[in-house]
C-alpha cells in the first residue's frame, strides 16, 4: 500500500509540474530579434472602391476613412495558445505575408518558457508546405486551406481585401457579406460578419478540408473577439480559430506588432527553399 501511494503521489506531482510549465506565457518573438521598424516612408493610398455593399464600406470608413492603404508586406507577431494533439500549449508566432500572394508561418510552443516544439510553414505559388516535428505536410487539401488561411489573415491588413483586383464583395445584408478571392484558376469564399455596433469585423466563415485526405470541408471560423488600437491603427488584437465540429477554438492569438511594407529579407525569405 505503501508504495502505491507513493506512486500515485509522484503521478500527481508530475501532473502539476506538467500544468504548471503550460502556465507560464512564453517570450515573444519581438523580444527574442529584433523588432521590426516602420520603414520611413508612407504607404501608398487609393480611393474607397463606389461599388461596396453597405457594411463593408462602413468597416473601411471605420478603419481607414475614404483613403485605403495599398500595403505589400505584412508582418505580425503575437503569442498565445493553440490546441494539439487535445493538450492547450502556449505559443508565440510570427505570419509573415506577401500580401496576397505567399505566407511564411511560424509557431514555438513552450513549456515553463522554454521552445518545444517548431512548426514551420510556407505557402508559395499555389503551394503550401508544413514542416511539423513529426513530418513534412503536404497535398492539394493543404493547399486549399493554405489560400484560405493566406486570406483569413489579411484582417491584419483588410485594405488587400478592396486594392486586389482579384478579390471582390457581394451583399448579403446590413451586416453580413460574401468575400470571394482566387485559388488557382478558381474562387474561394468567406461570408464576413460584422459587428451591428461598431461596423468592424467579427467572424469570417469558410469550408476548409480539416485533414489531408479528408474527401469534405469542415466550417472553418475565424473570429475577432477584440480590436483596438496598436501603433495608432485599429487591429484585430484578439482572435480566435474554430473548427466548427471541435465546438471551441484550437487557437487563440494576441497582436503584439504588426509592421508594413518591410522588405523580406533573407532571415524572414518568403521563398527560400525548405
Amino acid at each position: 500500500m505503501r508504495t502505491l501511494l507513493i506512486f500515485l503521489a509522484v503521478l500527481v506531482g508530475l501532473a502539476l509540474l506538467g500544468w504548471a510549465g503550460l502556465q507560464i506565457t512564453p517570450r515573444a518573438f519581438t523580444d527574442l530579434e529584433p523588432p521590426a521598424t516602420t520603414p520611413a516612408t508612407t504607404l501608398a493610398t487609393a480611393p474607397l472602391p463606389d461599388d461596396l455593399p453597405a457594411p463593408v464600406v462602413r468597416f473601411y470608413r471605420e478603419l481607414y476613412g475614404e483613403q485605403v492603404p495599398i500595403i505589400d508586406t505584412a508582418v505580425i507577431s503575437g503569442r498565445g495558445t493553440m490546441r494539439i494533439a487535445g493538450v492547450t500549449l502556449p505559443v508565440r508566432w510570427r505570419f509573415l505575408h506577401d500580401t496576397g500572394q505567399a505566407y511564411r508561418h511560424r509557431i514555438e510552443t513552450t513549456w515553463f518558457g522554454l521552445r518545444t516544439l517548431a512548426i514551420d510553414e510556407r505557402y508559395l505559388d499555389g503551394t503550401a508546405r508544413l514542416e511539423l516535428p513529426m513530418g513534412v505536410v503536404e497535398g492539394p487539401n493543404v493547399d486549399q486551406g493554405a489560400n484560405l488561411a493566406l486570406w483569413a489573415e489579411a484582417v491584419w491588413m483588410p485594405a488587400v481585401w478592396v486594392t486586389d483586383p482579384r478579390v471582390r464583395w457581394e451583399p448579403i445584408d446590413e451586416h453580413t457579406a460574401v468575400l470571394v478571392v482566387p485559388f488557382d484558376a478558381e474562387e474561394e469564399t468567406f461570408v464576413a460578419r460584422f459587428d451591428p455596433d461598431t461596423g468592424l469585423l467579427q467572424l469570417l466563415e469558410s469550408m476548409r478540408f480539416k485533414g489531408e485526405d479528408d474527401a469534405t470541408r469542415t466550417l472553418w471560423l475565424n473570429e475577432v473577439t477584440a480590436w483596438s488600437e496598436l501603433d495608432g491603427q485599429l487591429q484585430p488584437i484578439e482572435t480566435a480559430v474554430t473548427w466548427f465540429d471541435e465546438g471551441s477554438p484550437w487557437a487563440v492569438l494576441t497582436t503584439e506588432q504588426v509592421v508594413y511594407d518591410l522588405e523580406l529579407t533573407d532571415e524572414v525569405e518568403l521563398a527560400s527553399e525548405p
